[in-house]
This record gives structure tokens, sequence and C-alpha cells, in this order.
């Protein structure tokens, strides 16, 4: 099947290109781009005024199948992830049982190529179980093709099992092990950020040191295992510092921020309560500033959505009882285009680097890139398009947002994955789970 997207505006950091392009897509391949092809045969799509990137790769995403389908299913998860223009996913391995075997990877890529609706790269655990207390067994995962390793959620307490875990990993090739970096004994029974809110409500509070001092112990045990190191969600000034240290003396340290911690400040659980309960906890709105000059600046590498699916009573349970976590992988590109590109706080080059190309870079994998030869997985945006966030319309199961009634203007029309459209103007082609 031959497709040539014509007369959109194409860019693609990887190439320096940011103009009026065709693009002819061949089987599962980029074919070419020029200012004009001649597509003979091919399906003609005309994308005059719109924007054609390299698909959006989420490095931080819970899927939750095995175990916890009734959260989100792998069908679900993907065609949420294709609906918000994003052509692959990282599945973090929180699940039943966790992907600390080379089986369970293998059950994830299985269904996600019956069921799924993007490319799914499964995440190993660091720590067998992700309970703590023992390694993983690396051999099996990086057999099966697992290049990172998370116990997200549920860090490694025990610093010396942490260095050992952060050697075992060093002598892989091409791994990378992803910091939940949060001390449990600062963050003890904490609800949400400490500060006025919770000041205001009388709630236990999690502090900004339970995030900081831990990314100060994950960067250094990383620098003294000669490891590479990924730190997941940061949401402070403070760690943005520890960040930025660390790229100083050239350590491989990479580093994620999420939507949410970007646009919403701990005032936001005022407004829509256990909506607005994430782990790390909304901050303030400094450290958004912090956040985002330090995105804008490159030096935090990579956007990811750290999509969290709840059911709909969970979250209305209230903020003692219900769980942490947003479904983002619908919202996240239309808030970001809006709020951030649309503003001119941040270029839409950036943004693909940030959420496409640099994740890519960080896995190894083929995508991020419109280069001839790259897979045909690309995301056509209308950046005039205007709406607002309705999550009852979400693919996601979990159907509840902070963002909800939310304005925006830009979204995908159309993704891309392997040469074959999966979504168009919203609609994801296959049914709807």
């Amino acid at each position: 099947m031959r497709v040539c997207l014509k007369g959109g505006r194409v860019v693609d950091p990887t190439q320096s290109l940011d103009g009026r392009r065709d693009l002819l897509i061949e089987q599962d391949r980029v074919a070419a781009i020029a200012p004009q092809i001649e597509a003979g045969e091919a399906r003609i799509i005309d994308l005059t005024g719109k924007a054609v990137l390299p698909g959006f790769i989420d490095l931080h995403v819970h899927l939750r199948e095995p175990g916890f389908e009734d959260k989100e299913t792998i069908a679900s998860g993907t065609a949420a992830a294709v609906a918000g223009g994003i052509t692959a996913v990282a599945a973090m391995p929180n699940t039943e049982p966790p992907v600390d075997s080379a089986a369970v990877a293998a059950l994830i890529k299985e269904k996600a190529a019956a069921t799924g609706f993007c490319r799914v790269y499964p995440i190993g655990t660091l720590s067998r179980g992700r309970s703590g207390a023992e390694p993983a067994d690396f051999t099996s995962l990086y057999g099966a093709g697992v290049r990172a390793f998370s116990d997200d959620g549920a860090p490694v307490v025990d610093s010396r099992l942490f260095r050992q875990i952060l050697q075992l990993l060093a002598c892989f090739p091409d791994t990378v092990a992803i910091a939940h970096s949060e001390d449990l004994s600062l963050a003890g029974e904490g609800l949400i950020h400490e500060g006025a809110v919770s000041k205001k409500l009388g709630l236990p509070a999690i502090p900004e040191v339970a995030e900081t001092v831990a990314v100060a112990r994950d960067i250094l045990l990383a620098e003294a295992a000669g490891a590479r190191l990924h730190l997941a969600h940061l949401s402070t000034a403070g760690s943005v510092e520890l960040l930025a240290w660390a790229k100083r003396r050239g350590l491989p340290v990479t580093a994620e921020v999420t939507p949410h911690h970007l646009l919403l400040t701990s005032e936001e659980i005022c407004r829509s309560g256990a909506q607005a309960k994430v782990n790390p906890p909304l901050r303030t709105a400094d450290d958004c500033r912090a956040l985002l000059e330090a995105l804008r600046t490159g030096l935090i590498d990579i956007i990811a959505t750290d999509h969290a699916p709840h059911r709909a009573f969970e979250k209305a349970a209230g903020l003692r009882a219900a769980p942490c976590g947003i479904a983002g992988l619908e919202t996240a590109v239309p808030l970001l285009l809006s709020e951030l590109v649309g503003t001119g706080r941040l270029s839409l080059p950036d943004l693909v680097k940030a959420y496409s190309c640099r994740p890519a870079e960080l896995l190894g994998l083929e995508g991020g890139s419109l280069r001839p030869g790259a897979p045909a997985d690309i995301v056509v945006i209308d950046l005039e398009a205007a709406g607002i966030i309705e999550p009852q319309n979400f693919y996601s199961r979990a159907r509840q947002s902070p963002f909800a009634g939310r304005p925006y203007r830009g979204r995908p029309v159309m993704t891309i994955v392997g040469g074959k459209i999966k979504m168009e103007q919203g609609v994801v082609h296959g049914k709807k789970d």
C-alpha cells in the first residue's frame, strides 16, 4: 500500500526539518520526503494547513494488563494512545503478575500484537516481584528484549540493594533504570503537597524534600555503579537543580516531566479533589515554572504522561481513600499544544523532541523520526482545531480527569502506525473497548 501525505508542515528535528513537504509511505515505512512527490497510484491525503510529525512516544504508561483489566486493558489503553496521537507506549511493570520474567514480557507483547492499536514496549522490574528485596532476573528480561527497568510506584528503599541492581544493569548494553525517586519515610502518610493547600485542608502532606533527597541518592548511586538513570515524573524545582548538577558532571542521567506537573498546581486539589491526586503530588507555581524552563532548554529531556487509569468509584472515594493517578493519554497533546505551543512558551519542534525523538533515543527505538526508511509512525496535527476536554468520550476506561471542561486549540486528527491509519478525526479504527 502506498499513501502520499501532501502539503503538510513536516516537523522532524532529527532532520532539522520544519516546512511544507510531501511524504510518501510505502508499506510500513517512510519512502520519501520532498517538496513535491509524484505519487502515481498512491492514495493521496491532502494535509494543507496541518502539521505532520513523528508519532509521539510515551515512556510512562500504565496499561494495567495483566491483572487489573477493570481499570484498563492493552486494547483500551492503546486505543486511547492513538486517539491522542501516540504511536508507541512503554508499559510500566506494576501489573499482576509484575513484569519480572520473560514470560510476562512475552505475554504483554503477544496481547499487544493481537489487540493493541499502537506499539507496546514492556518495562521490566528492578526487583523480583517489585518487592525491593532482590534483583529481578535481568538476564531473562534482557533476552526477551526488555531494555528499561523500573519498580515504579515502589522505590527500591535499600540503597545497598539499589546500588547492586544498578551495577548489574550496567553489564547489559543499552539498558536504563527508571527511578521513582521518593523517600517513603519522608512522604509518610501524606496525600498532597506540603504547603498552603495542605494546611488549609488539614491534610497530611508530602514535603518537597521527599523527592529531592531521593533524586540526589539515585543520581549518586547511578554514578557509583556506572549505570544509565532516568528520573521519572520530576515535580520540584529542587529536583531540576540536582538534574542540572548531574548533567554538568557528564553523567548519563535523563529525566521526564508530565503534562499535569507542568500545567497544574496544588490549588487544583481545591477544585478537582481526588481527580487531581497524583504521586508525586502537584506542587507550586514556582515548581511549574522551573519544570517548564528545564523542558524548554532541554535540561528535562522527555515528556511522559504517567497515564494511570482507575475506576470512577475509586477516584470518587475522596482524597484520603482514592488512589493516585490521572488518565493522560488523550489529553496530553491538546493541552500541550494549547497551553505551551499556542502561547509561545514551547516551540512545536521542541515538543516533538521531548515527546518523540528523545524517547526513541533513550530506548533505542526506530521511531521518533520521519527519515526515509524509518517506520511510518506519524501523527497529523490540526493546530487550529478547538474544543473542550470531554472525559466521557475517552477511549480509556478511566473516563475522568481534572482537565474536564478545559478548552484547547490544537489536536491530533490522524494517527498512523506502521503505515496503517489507526485514528482519523478522533475516531479510532476498530471496536471501542
